[in-house]
Protein backbone atom coordinates (compact mmCIF):
# COMPACT_ATOMS: atom_id res chain seq x y z
CA UNK A 1 0.00 0.00 0.00
CA UNK A 2 1.50 3.33 -1.25
CA UNK A 3 2.07 5.95 1.50
CA UNK A 4 0.29 8.87 -0.07
CA UNK A 5 1.44 12.85 0.89
CA UNK A 6 -0.20 14.26 3.67
CA UNK A 7 -3.35 16.45 3.07
CA UNK A 8 -2.30 20.06 1.62
CA UNK A 9 -4.16 22.82 4.01
CA UNK A 10 -2.13 25.54 1.68
CA UNK A 11 -3.60 27.09 -1.20
CA UNK A 12 -3.14 24.92 -4.66
CA UNK A 13 -0.56 23.32 -5.89
CA UNK A 14 -0.46 26.12 -8.91
CA UNK A 15 0.00 28.70 -6.42
CA UNK A 16 2.56 27.54 -4.45
CA UNK A 17 4.37 26.12 -7.59
CA UNK A 18 5.02 30.01 -8.06
CA UNK A 19 7.18 30.15 -5.14
CA UNK A 20 11.09 31.15 -5.06
CA UNK A 21 12.15 27.65 -4.37
CA UNK A 22 9.96 26.14 -7.02
CA UNK A 23 11.10 29.28 -9.36
CA UNK A 24 15.01 27.87 -8.93
CA UNK A 25 14.03 24.58 -9.81
CA UNK A 26 12.18 25.71 -12.91
CA UNK A 27 15.12 27.74 -13.77
CA UNK A 28 17.30 24.65 -13.52
CA UNK A 29 15.35 22.79 -15.63
CA UNK A 30 14.78 25.40 -18.38
CA UNK A 31 18.27 26.11 -18.04
CA UNK A 32 19.64 22.57 -18.67
CA UNK A 33 17.02 22.28 -21.47
CA UNK A 34 18.60 25.04 -23.16
CA UNK A 35 21.89 23.86 -22.71
CA UNK A 36 21.13 20.76 -24.61
CA UNK A 37 19.26 22.00 -27.37
CA UNK A 38 22.36 24.61 -28.00
CA UNK A 39 24.41 21.62 -28.21
CA UNK A 40 22.49 19.44 -30.51
CA UNK A 41 22.43 22.81 -32.75
CA UNK A 42 26.31 23.18 -32.79
CA UNK A 43 26.18 19.19 -33.86
CA UNK A 44 23.58 19.74 -36.68
CA UNK A 45 25.54 22.38 -38.54
CA UNK A 46 28.59 20.23 -39.30
CA UNK A 47 26.46 17.15 -39.40
CA UNK A 48 23.88 18.42 -42.22
CA UNK A 49 27.34 18.98 -44.42
CA UNK A 50 28.85 15.32 -46.16
CA UNK A 51 32.20 14.42 -44.88
CA UNK A 52 34.41 10.98 -43.87
CA UNK A 53 33.98 9.99 -40.50
CA UNK A 54 31.88 9.29 -37.71
CA UNK A 55 28.16 9.89 -38.73
CA UNK A 56 29.05 13.50 -39.92
CA UNK A 57 30.18 14.26 -37.08
CA UNK A 58 33.43 16.98 -36.30
CA UNK A 59 35.02 15.73 -33.44
CA UNK A 60 36.58 19.20 -33.21
CA UNK A 61 32.94 20.90 -33.55
CA UNK A 62 31.76 18.69 -30.41
CA UNK A 63 31.76 20.62 -27.43
CA UNK A 64 33.95 19.56 -24.55
CA UNK A 65 35.53 16.87 -27.39
CA UNK A 66 38.20 18.80 -29.03
CA UNK A 67 40.50 16.25 -30.38
CA UNK A 68 42.99 15.59 -33.43
CA UNK A 69 41.36 14.66 -36.47
CA UNK A 70 42.22 10.88 -36.76
CA UNK A 71 43.63 10.04 -40.32
CA UNK A 72 41.71 7.30 -40.73
CA UNK A 73 37.11 7.30 -40.25
CA UNK A 74 36.00 5.91 -37.11
CA UNK A 75 34.51 3.02 -37.69
CA UNK A 76 31.16 2.69 -35.58
CA UNK A 77 32.22 0.03 -33.65
CA UNK A 78 35.00 1.53 -32.40
CA UNK A 79 35.31 3.13 -28.38
CA UNK A 80 35.39 7.00 -29.98
CA UNK A 81 32.44 5.96 -32.07
CA UNK A 82 30.13 4.39 -29.50
CA UNK A 83 31.04 6.97 -26.50
CA UNK A 84 30.47 9.84 -28.82
CA UNK A 85 27.30 8.47 -29.90
CA UNK A 86 26.37 7.25 -26.24
CA UNK A 87 27.03 11.47 -25.57
CA UNK A 88 24.91 12.56 -28.46
CA UNK A 89 21.86 10.33 -27.69
CA UNK A 90 21.99 11.45 -23.94
CA UNK A 91 21.88 14.90 -24.34
CA UNK A 92 19.41 14.48 -27.21
CA UNK A 93 16.62 13.20 -24.45
CA UNK A 94 17.75 15.57 -22.19
CA UNK A 95 16.60 18.12 -24.53
CA UNK A 96 13.56 16.13 -26.25
CA UNK A 97 12.33 14.26 -22.89
CA UNK A 98 13.03 16.74 -19.98
CA UNK A 99 10.36 19.52 -21.02
CA UNK A 100 7.84 17.00 -20.58
CA UNK A 101 8.72 15.48 -17.31
CA UNK A 102 9.52 19.41 -16.08
CA UNK A 103 5.99 19.89 -14.60
CA UNK A 104 6.28 16.45 -12.93
CA UNK A 105 9.83 17.61 -11.30
CA UNK A 106 7.98 21.03 -10.18
CA UNK A 107 5.36 19.55 -8.53
CA UNK A 108 7.28 16.80 -7.15
CA UNK A 109 9.37 19.45 -5.72
CA UNK A 110 5.82 21.56 -3.89
CA UNK A 111 5.12 18.02 -2.38
CA UNK A 112 8.29 17.21 -1.07
CA UNK A 113 8.38 20.64 0.48
CA UNK A 114 4.78 20.36 1.77
CA UNK A 115 6.28 16.83 3.40
CA UNK A 116 9.54 18.35 4.60
CA UNK A 117 11.88 16.86 2.69
CA UNK A 118 15.00 18.67 1.39
CA UNK A 119 15.65 19.83 -2.21
CA UNK A 120 17.90 16.60 -2.74
CA UNK A 121 14.94 14.55 -3.25
CA UNK A 122 13.51 16.44 -6.37
CA UNK A 123 16.81 16.21 -7.57
CA UNK A 124 17.18 12.66 -6.76
CA UNK A 125 14.13 12.24 -8.63
CA UNK A 126 14.95 14.30 -11.52
CA UNK A 127 18.39 12.51 -11.79
CA UNK A 128 16.74 8.91 -11.70
CA UNK A 129 14.03 9.85 -14.42
CA UNK A 130 17.01 11.18 -16.50
CA UNK A 131 19.31 7.92 -15.62
CA UNK A 132 16.84 5.60 -17.10
CA UNK A 133 16.80 7.88 -20.58
CA UNK A 134 20.70 7.30 -20.59
CA UNK A 135 20.13 3.89 -20.55
CA UNK A 136 17.69 4.40 -23.39
CA UNK A 137 20.42 5.99 -25.16
CA UNK A 138 22.88 3.56 -24.82
CA UNK A 139 20.29 1.20 -26.25
CA UNK A 140 20.13 3.38 -28.92
CA UNK A 141 23.93 3.87 -29.70
CA UNK A 142 24.33 0.34 -30.14
CA UNK A 143 21.04 0.18 -32.69
CA UNK A 144 22.90 3.44 -34.64
CA UNK A 145 26.32 1.81 -34.83
CA UNK A 146 24.24 -1.76 -35.84
CA UNK A 147 22.65 0.33 -38.80
CA UNK A 148 25.39 2.28 -40.16
CA UNK A 149 27.99 -0.70 -40.04
CA UNK A 150 25.29 -2.68 -42.12
CA UNK A 151 24.39 0.01 -44.25
CA UNK A 152 21.07 0.49 -43.43
CA UNK A 153 21.45 4.06 -41.67
CA UNK A 154 23.02 6.66 -44.27
CA UNK A 155 26.65 7.69 -42.24
CA UNK A 156 26.12 11.62 -42.86
CA UNK A 157 22.86 11.93 -42.46
CA UNK A 158 21.62 9.44 -39.97
CA UNK A 159 18.56 8.16 -41.68
CA UNK A 160 17.59 5.20 -42.82
CA UNK A 161 17.77 4.58 -46.81
CA UNK A 162 15.36 2.12 -47.44
CA UNK A 163 11.74 3.24 -48.17
CA UNK A 164 10.58 -0.19 -46.93
CA UNK A 165 12.22 0.14 -43.67
CA UNK A 166 11.13 3.14 -43.32
CA UNK A 167 7.46 2.29 -44.10
CA UNK A 168 7.74 -0.37 -42.04
CA UNK A 169 8.47 1.93 -38.32
CA UNK A 170 6.08 4.17 -39.03
CA UNK A 171 3.63 1.74 -39.72
CA UNK A 172 5.13 -0.26 -35.96
CA UNK A 173 4.87 3.69 -34.18
CA UNK A 174 1.37 3.93 -35.86
CA UNK A 175 0.38 0.45 -34.46
CA UNK A 176 2.01 1.25 -30.94
CA UNK A 177 0.65 4.47 -30.39
CA UNK A 178 -2.97 2.49 -30.89
CA UNK A 179 -1.83 -0.40 -27.96
CA UNK A 180 -3.13 -0.79 -24.77
CA UNK A 181 0.78 -0.41 -23.22
CA UNK A 182 0.77 2.88 -25.16
CA UNK A 183 -2.31 4.02 -23.05
CA UNK A 184 -1.36 2.73 -19.59
CA UNK A 185 1.87 4.32 -19.90
CA UNK A 186 0.60 7.73 -21.17
CA UNK A 187 -2.27 7.79 -18.98
CA UNK A 188 0.77 8.29 -15.56
CA UNK A 189 2.64 10.81 -17.95
CA UNK A 190 -0.34 12.70 -18.31
CA UNK A 191 -1.27 13.31 -14.70
CA UNK A 192 1.77 14.05 -12.41
CA UNK A 193 -0.67 15.04 -9.21
CA UNK A 194 -2.16 11.21 -10.45
CA UNK A 195 1.47 9.74 -10.44
CA UNK A 196 2.24 11.17 -7.17
CA UNK A 197 -0.61 10.24 -5.69
CA UNK A 198 -0.38 6.60 -6.31
CA UNK A 199 3.22 5.79 -5.62
CA UNK A 200 4.42 8.83 -3.38
CA UNK A 201 7.06 7.36 -1.42
CA UNK A 202 8.87 9.64 1.01
CA UNK A 203 12.69 9.82 1.57
CA UNK A 204 15.59 10.15 -1.03
CA UNK A 205 15.15 6.23 -1.75
CA UNK A 206 11.37 6.94 -2.33
CA UNK A 207 12.63 9.78 -4.70
CA UNK A 208 14.80 7.64 -6.91
CA UNK A 209 12.22 4.88 -6.72
CA UNK A 210 9.60 7.25 -8.44
CA UNK A 211 12.11 9.16 -10.65
CA UNK A 212 12.53 5.32 -12.23
CA UNK A 213 9.61 4.43 -12.55
CA UNK A 214 8.21 7.90 -13.93
CA UNK A 215 11.02 7.66 -16.41
CA UNK A 216 9.53 3.33 -16.92
CA UNK A 217 6.58 5.15 -17.84
CA UNK A 218 7.87 7.67 -20.27
CA UNK A 219 10.16 5.52 -22.19
CA UNK A 220 6.98 2.83 -22.45
CA UNK A 221 4.70 5.89 -23.95
CA UNK A 222 7.65 7.13 -26.17
CA UNK A 223 10.52 4.63 -26.70
CA UNK A 224 9.06 3.62 -30.46
CA UNK A 225 8.69 7.67 -31.51
CA UNK A 226 12.64 8.39 -29.90
CA UNK A 227 13.37 5.49 -32.89
CA UNK A 228 11.08 7.17 -35.71
CA UNK A 229 14.51 9.52 -35.30
CA UNK A 230 15.90 6.95 -38.02
CA UNK A 231 13.46 7.79 -40.00
CA UNK A 232 14.11 12.12 -40.26
CA UNK A 233 17.32 11.87 -39.42
CA UNK A 234 18.91 11.67 -36.50
CA UNK A 235 20.78 14.96 -36.23
CA UNK A 236 17.87 16.95 -38.23
CA UNK A 237 17.20 20.00 -35.79
CA UNK A 238 13.78 20.71 -37.47
CA UNK A 239 12.88 16.68 -36.79
CA UNK A 240 14.19 16.18 -33.44
CA UNK A 241 12.42 19.46 -32.57
CA UNK A 242 9.06 17.74 -34.07
CA UNK A 243 8.82 14.90 -32.46
CA UNK A 244 9.62 16.85 -28.94
CA UNK A 245 6.78 18.73 -29.85
CA UNK A 246 4.47 15.70 -30.36
CA UNK A 247 5.83 14.14 -27.61
CA UNK A 248 4.57 17.42 -25.17
CA UNK A 249 1.41 17.47 -27.12
CA UNK A 250 0.34 13.54 -26.63
CA UNK A 251 1.09 14.47 -22.71
CA UNK A 252 -0.13 17.95 -22.07
CA UNK A 253 -2.96 18.69 -24.64
CA UNK A 254 -6.79 17.65 -23.71
CA UNK A 255 -7.12 14.09 -23.47
CA UNK A 256 -10.44 14.86 -25.41
CA UNK A 257 -8.25 15.97 -28.44
CA UNK A 258 -6.71 12.17 -28.60
CA UNK A 259 -3.43 13.43 -30.33
CA UNK A 260 -2.58 9.99 -29.35
CA UNK A 261 -5.27 8.30 -32.05
CA UNK A 262 -4.70 11.05 -34.58
CA UNK A 263 -0.91 10.64 -34.32
CA UNK A 264 -1.32 6.78 -34.75
CA UNK A 265 -3.80 7.21 -37.93
CA UNK A 266 -1.27 9.53 -39.55
CA UNK A 267 2.11 7.22 -38.40
CA UNK A 268 -0.14 4.24 -40.32
CA UNK A 269 -1.17 6.30 -43.40
CA UNK A 270 2.69 7.22 -43.77
CA UNK A 271 3.90 3.98 -43.44
CA UNK A 272 0.86 2.34 -46.21
CA UNK A 273 2.24 5.28 -48.15
CA UNK A 274 6.13 4.48 -47.84
CA UNK A 275 5.31 0.55 -48.61
CA UNK A 276 2.95 0.37 -51.56
CA UNK A 277 5.69 3.04 -53.25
Amino acid sequence: MSSEPAADPQPPLVARIASRQSLVVGVAIFALCALAWWWLWRMAAPAAQPMDGMAGMDMSSMPGMDMPMAAAPITPWSFAYLASTLLMWSIMMVAMMLPSAAPMILIHEVVSRKNRLSGKATLAFGLSYLALWVGFSALAALAQAMLVSTGVVAEASLAIGQERLTGLLLLAAGLFELSPLKQACLTWCQSPVGFLTRYWRPGLSGAIGMGLRHGAFCIGCCWLLMLLLFVGGVMNLAWVALLSLIVLAEKYLPAAWRVDRFLGALLILGGCVALLR
